[in-house]
């Protein structure tokens, strides 16, 4: 099967979370993603999770299915050939300082039409994580319990993720442009910028600056409808949403709590068909529908809950979502099982996005061994003789694979 990018190089000079995971979308679809690092892999490649042995397993995790290229970076003759690894590849995907031999003025001198997309922190210059945009945001402030006033951090690096996706958009956008006479393009993304658009998108800016309200605190719930976490009988906790009319019947009648839903609903004069009221209400209805999960266990909540068609879900571990969950196995075509070097043999998700033209083929595949590409690249296809690869190798500007 031929997946929809294939034909389509990329190059690409990343660290950290935002650039690499889009590079991996783009690599999943089916680009040729050829991936430059230091050669002793530089910031990320010994970043947990590791092994026992040491070996990264975030690295892994986000250049699945790339080439790698292992080379002093700051060696001039190194910088000159991967311009040319750039020019000849027309797209290149970087979060590195846009300056010296990466500088986008330099490269668009040796192919007017190249597409380059720069990731950025900020706006204005300066340097952004996920971690000090999230909490520059409101959104930790949002989160946590009302009883504790201490700002609570997502795990999930959503605003790295969300990046990485539109800077795959953005470079997708600009191949089609040029491909319709367009030219080339250069596109910067900030970080913070991702993060400031979705809290404007989602209402949060017009919240505080139309209604003058800064958001509470609450819990597990959901904000502006009805759902939240229950304790089942086992100890084991389950997060029921009922947000459209027939999740809100369906969780009625799989707890049988319909009569006494109707009775509160009397006695606070609302009517909850409206999910704002149930909003209002959650503590409320949250103390009629308590019951009834303590009194079962998480397996006996399961089926009654699945057979009256509710919106749910367990809280578990992610050890327990490999143990019980279907979807997290090879039954689910996102995942093979493969072998990848120094690791093992484990679970390996490609690209979530299922083309009916690509039948089962997602993408899954194996992490490159730092520097596994470094011969084939500079000396297939840019044209190095082995002597002159050699050379390189001898005085250190190139990196050989250790297996």
């Amino acid at each position: 099967m031929i997946r929809p990018l294939a034909g389509m190089r990329v190059v690409e000079g990343t660290a950290f979370v935002a650039a690499p995971s889009g590079g991996m979308a783009l690599a999943q679809l089916g680009a040729d993603v050829v991936r430059f690092d230091q050669i002793d892999g530089g910031i990320d490649h010994h970043r947990w999770p590791v092994t026992s042995e040491g070996v990264s397993l975030y690295w892994n995790g986000l250049n699945r299915g790339k080439r790698s290229v292992a080379a002093d970076l700051r060696d001039p003759e190194i910088q000159d050939l991967l311009t040319v690894l750039v020019a000849d590849a027309g797209n290149f995907l970087t979060n590195f300082p846009a300056v010296g031999w990466m500088d986008p003025e330099r490269l668009r001198a040796r192919r007017d039409d190249l597409i380059m997309v720069v990731v950025t922190g900020s706006n204005d210059g300066s340097s952004a994580l996920d971690y000090t945009v999230n909490c520059a945001v409101g959104y930790p402030a949002m989160t946590g319990h009302p009883d504790d006033s201490r700002p609570v951090n997502n795990v999930v690096p959503a605003w790295d993720l969300l990046c990485g996706q539109m800077a795959a958009v953005g470079l997708l956008a600009a191949d089609r442009r040029r491909l319709m006479g367009g030219g080339g393009e250069v596109i910067t993304i900030a970080l913070s910028d991702v993060a400031m658009s979705t809290v404007g998108s989602l209402g949060n800016l017009a919240e505080a600056q139309i209604n003058g309200q800064v958001r509470d605190r609450v819990g597990n719930a959901i904000y502006g409808a009805f759902g939240r976490d229950f304790a089942t009988g086992d100890g084991r906790r389950a997060m029921v949403v009922a947000i459209s009319p027939k999740q809100w019947q369906s969780l009625q009648a799989a707890t049988g709590m319909a009569a006494e839903v109707l009775q509160l609903a009397g006695e606070l004069g609302v009517d909850f068909a409206d999910e704002g009221e149930r909003y209002l209400a959650t503590d409320r209805l949250c103390e009629i529908f308590a019951p009834w999960f303590a009194a079962r266990t998480l397996a006996e909540v399961a089926d009654r809950l699945d057979a009256h068609g509710v919106c749910w879900g367990p809280y578990r571990t992610v050890a327990e979502l490999l143990a019980e969950d279907p979807r997290c196995s090879v039954s689910n075509p996102l995942f093979r099982e493969l072998d990848q070097p120094g690791v093992g043999r484990h679970l390996v998700p490609g690209s979530p996005l299922a083309f009916s033209s690509a039948g089962n083929e997602r993408g899954s595949e194996v992490a490159p061994v730092l520097g596994q590409h470094t011969e084939e690249i500079l000396v297939g296809e840019l044209g190095l003789s082995m002597a002159q690869f050699g050379a390189l190798v001898d005085r250190g500007a190139v990196g050989l694979p250790s297996y």
